[in-house]
């Protein structure tokens, strides 16, 4: 038979557990929104919608799914998509949707870093914290 406290902590783990997922999900339709939205407003005006916020808001979110693995290509994207949109940009008549396009998406990607910086610097106060109270 299970006591309370061993109950609590199966609750808790399988809590845990799921919320990461719910986590990782709310991440996926995040980027997903966000590529679409870059996508459209490359190429179509919307002028009731703040598209700058927008992207940068879903990306914030979307960086809450990020693992420590993809964070490196997370970082290139983040330098390299500026100036490829500028290359694109040479395009004729198609070159200023293209440059858009991968500035939309290096907008989205800076709020996925963002959020990714944020959560390793709270990680490592609280190691910090953890150090200082000798936990």
């Amino acid at each position: 038979m299970l006591s309370h406290g061993s109950f609590a902590k199966i609750v808790h783990k399988q809590t845990r557990k799921t919320g990461g997922i719910m986590i990782n999900k709310i991440g996926a339709v995040a980027r997903i929104v966000a590529t679409v939205l870059a996508i459209v407003a490359a190429f179509v005006a919307i002028p009731s919608l703040n598209v700058t916020l927008v992207l940068v808001v879903l990306g914030l979110i979307a960086g809450l799914a990020y693992s420590g693995e993809e964070v490196v290509r997370l970082f290139l994207v983040v330098l390299v998509l500026p100036a490829v949109g500028v290359a694109l940009g040479t395009i004729p008549a198609i070159g200023e949707q293209l440059s858009a396009l991968a500035s939309n998406i290096a907008l989205a990607a800076a709020g996925i870093a963002a959020t990714v910086i944020a959560r390793r610097l709270i990680d490592n106060s609280k190691g910090d914290v953890a150090g200082l109270s000798g936990k």
